[in-house]
Order: C-alpha cells, then structure tokens, then sequence
C-alpha cells in the first residue's frame, strides 16, 4: 500500500463538502497510487485492463464519496473501492479479451483480399482507355478535361472554347457511348 498523504483525508472531507477544487486535486493525486496497486494486484493484466481498473475506481470513489467516514484513514476506503471495482474490471477485460483477437495477431493476407475487381483493373483501365480513343474528337476532349484531368466546367470552358451547356452535352453523350462501347467488352 502507499503512504497516505495526511492532505487526501481533509482533501476527502472537503470534497464531502462540495469543495471541486480539492475534490480535484485529490482524484490527481490518487491515480499514480492506484495505477501501482493495480499492477501488484493483478500482475498479468495488460496496461488498458490496469487502467480501465483505475478508471472504475475512480468512478465508484465517486459514487461512494457520502459513505467516507473521515474518522477513518482514506487509503482503506479507497482500496477497498479498488478491490471490488477492479475485479469487476478485470472479469469485463478477460471475457472481452475472450472474444477478440487483437490485431497484431491476425496475419497479413493481402491475397486472400484482393477482389475480383482488383484483379482486372489493369484489363479495364487498358479498355477503358480504348473506348475513350475511339469517342467523337468533342466528347472525348470533354470526358478528358472534366473526368480524367479533374478540371471544373468553367476551367475546361476557358480551355477548350467550348461552352459550358456544350460541354455538358458533350461529356453526357460520351459516357453514354463509352457505357455503350464497354458494354459489349463486360
């Protein structure tokens, strides 16, 4: 157990009190504490099992801050609080433990995650492509200045002299071709 500060207790009563500020600095100050007790407690748990402990503590300190005597040594109570919130924790942390895997234990198997579709996006780029090529000379200009170059309407307008309205169309007219033409090739 760790030495008790002499302040925690008068810190505990004024935080009976209503005292925020002390009740405050007395939830800090316990944490480092109740951090070690957990580890010699429970030596086998992991860091985030340890600390969902110290968390729960905290809380059911918080809970219970009416049933402090402050007649009483604090550190008991608050071990006390410890020892039972903590094993509910713990029990919590190994059923949950139980059901999962954690992630550096999966292995990695891009393979088996490849997808059909990843697999033939080189084929369809190279038809795609194609298709394009074969478009009438303004839709394929629009479906590359809009679609594959990134540019706004405005900016493809300004560079191709085409009209916005124009340029609609002619992108509108070009997928439905290049739908039609890759069509055949699915």
């Amino acid at each position: 157990m760790a030495v008790e500060d002499p302040r925690w207790q008068e810190w505990m009563r004024a935080a009976q009190q209503g005292d925020r500020v002390l009740y405050g600095a007395l939830l800090a100050a316990v944490i480092q504490p109740l951090r070690r007790a957990a580890r010699a407690r429970w030596p086998q748990a992991d860091a985030s099992a340890l600390e969902d402990v110290v968390q729960e503590t905290l809380l059911g300190l918080h809970t219970s801050l009416h049933l402090y005597d402050p007649a009483r040594p604090f550190m008991p109570f608050l071990y006390g609080i410890m020892r039972f919130r903590g094993g509910d924790a713990m029990r919590r942390s190994r059923r949950a433990g139980a059901r999962e895997t954690p992630i550096d234990d999966v292995p990695e198997t891009s393979d088996a995650l490849t997808t059909q579709s990843d697999q033939h996006k080189g084929l369809e780029a190279g038809a795609l492509l194609a298709a394009i090529a074969r478009l009438p000379d303004g839709q394929r200009r629009a479906i590359e200045m809009t679609k594959m170059q990134g540019l706004s309407l405005e900016e493809a307008s300004t560079t191709s002299g085409m009209s916005v309205a124009a340029l609609k169309v002619a992108t509108h007219r070009g997928i439905q071709a290049l739908r039609k033409l890759l069509h055949g090739a699915v």
